[in-house]
């Protein structure tokens, strides 16, 4: 009777696996899940394609007020709208200005905020906790109350009209944001490889650019990415600061074609996509360490 019983037992764990397939694991989606999981993940996406879509759609459509009616730019769709931008608008100039301010922030920005964020990661000064406060609460200030008096400043100085004020008033956007970040990417980065450095008889600045710049990669990335986008869609200080319309960059030079009268949307929607690509370009030469950037510089600090 008892060894009945314990051939039952024995073979219990192998009766447990039916002949169907093998049980799913704890945490494993079941088909069901992962069918809702991708159908959720295309809806995701065509909401999020769905307005440059739609851009570049109206951007094919030749008259100003088809806007009005989408329907019929199927049946008249052409690119005259392109070549009327780029042949009879000042779009060269403006994207040779945009091009300046926007590299200009993105090299400077970057700069000053890796040198903060590697400062505060390592170094233990008076006040260091405070001054990346200091930098988050610079940005409690709406841009309607800094506008009058950085365009005081600017005027003292003799920099209104000029690249170097975008570029500066841009970096006071983009760098406490930059420099959160860049910190808690260089807390990742082990102390040690600073005190191998040192004991190879590198400076600190030889230390930091040598060894530590290389290794934060991935957090430069991100922050370049952020400075470049911060410079290329600021609107209010590029709108005030700059007179000349040959130094218009695209966010003020969209504005030209609505007026108080009249609006050429059409023109706006092509203006609009061209814009698109250069940013599009920047995003694919940094976009392979955009993830890592991303989620290292969160895991710590």
């Amino acid at each position: 009777m008892s060894t009945t019983t314990l051939e039952k037992r024995a073979d219990a764990p192998a009766s447990a696996v039916t002949p169907a397939g093998r049980g799913r694991r704890p945490g494993e989606r079941g088909p069901l899940g992962t069918v809702l999981l991708h159908a959720g993940l295309m809806v995701a996406s065509l909401i999020a394609l769905a307005p440059v879509a739609w851009l570049v759609y109206l951007s094919l459509g030749p008259d100003k007020n088809d806007y009005l009616h989408p329907g019929g730019i199927a049946g008249k769709m052409s690119f005259a709208n392109y070549s009327f931008v780029l042949q009879h608008t000042e779009f060269l100039s403006w994207f040779k200005s945009t091009m300046i301010v926007a590299l200009g922030t993105t090299v400077v920005g970057v700069l000053l905020a890796a040198t903060t964020g590697y400062a505060v990661s390592r170094m233990r000064f008076p006040g260091h906790k405070q001054l990346m406060w200091v930098l988050l609460l610079t940005q409690a200030f709406p841009i309607a109350v800094l506008i009058v008096p950085m365009y005081q400043i600017f005027s003292d100085l003799g920099l209104i009209d000029s690249y170097w004020a975008l570029i500066l008033v841009n970096c006071t956007t983009a760098v406490p944001y930059s420099a959160w970040l860049l910190k808690g990417y260089f807390d990742t980065i082990p102390i040690e490889i600073d005190e191998a450095g040192r004991v190879d008889g590198l400076t600190p600045f030889g230390t930091f650019f040598r060894l530590i710049l290389p290794l934060a990669r991935p957090g430069l990335a991100v922050a370049a990415f952020y400075n470049f986008i911060t410079a290329v869609a600021e609107v209010a200080f590029a709108t005030t600061f700059m007179l000349d319309d040959s130094k218009y960059t695209f966010s003020v030079g969209l504005q030209t074609f609505v007026s108080e009268h009249d609006a050429e949307w059409n023109y706006m929607a092509a203006t609009a996509v061209l814009i698109a690509i250069p940013v599009s370009l920047f995003f694919y030469l940094v976009q392979k360490n955009l993830v890592t950037g991303l989620t290292s510089g969160g895991t710590k600090g």
